[in-house]
């Protein structure tokens, strides 16, 4: 999970058509991001997956939105490196971790931080961020998590106006979004403008600004 680490931001890609993969791809690594997460909230999104991987194999791609067993499969058939969930599943926790698939799952509220420590995970995502508190309820988290050595990464309605605020918080391993990899402007193919959002998310999350 380094390149999540090092870059503190991951774009959460929804992909309607798998052949816009490569060259999404190909525009967050130009813009200096070389990790996004794929979500199985499409048909193509396996298919983009690989696509991704084969391309660039360098690029740190995970699968998200993994709701059961059969999404969790045909993830890592697809050459997922990570998967993540917007709950706390513990079947599908405990047979991702079983098949070496690094996974984050999603939380809300201290018992779920908890049962996701329990099973291992201390990268974990906040989610919904804005709706369940934002970062009044990640700092309240820090007093009994963060010696416990956990991380967050939080997601829903985190964009390039609050993202500073969110990574300050040394809870906060990285921050999740979308604005730079906005749905339509896939469907558009505007390359341009995904590279110009991207480069300004990864200016926003470097240490230096932060």
């Amino acid at each position: 999970m380094q390149p999540i680490f090092e870059k503190r931001i991951v774009p959460v890609v929804v992909i309607d058509k798998a052949e816009d993969a490569v060259p999404l791809a190909e525009a967050l690594i130009a813009s200096g991001l070389g990790v996004m997460e794929v979500t199985f909230r499409t048909p193509a999104a396996a298919a983009a997956i690989r696509n991704v991987r084969e391309a660039f194999p360098k690029m740190f791609v995970g699968a998200g939105t993994i709701l059961d067993h059969d999404q969790l499969h045909r993830a890592i058939d697809a050459g997922a490196q990570f998967g993540v969930a917007p709950g706390l599943n513990e079947a599908i926790v405990s047979k991702a971790l079983a098949l070496k698939l690094p996974f984050v799952p999603g939380v809300m509220t201290p018992s779920d931080v908890e049962r996701g420590l329990t099973l291992g995970c201390k990268l974990q995502k906040f989610f919904p961020a804005e709706a369940a508190g934002g970062v009044k309820m990640l700092q309240a988290f820090a007093g009994p998590f963060g010696p416990a050595g956990v991380k967050f990464i939080p997601l829903g309605g985190v964009n390039n106006g609050n993202a500073r605020d969110y990574l300050a918080l040394p809870i906060v391993a990285a921050i999740g979004g979308s604005w730079m990899v906005d749905r339509k402007l896939i469907a558009q193919k505007n390359w341009k403008t995904i590279r110009e959002l991207t480069a300004e998310a990864v200016r926003i999350a470097a240490p230096s600004t932060v």
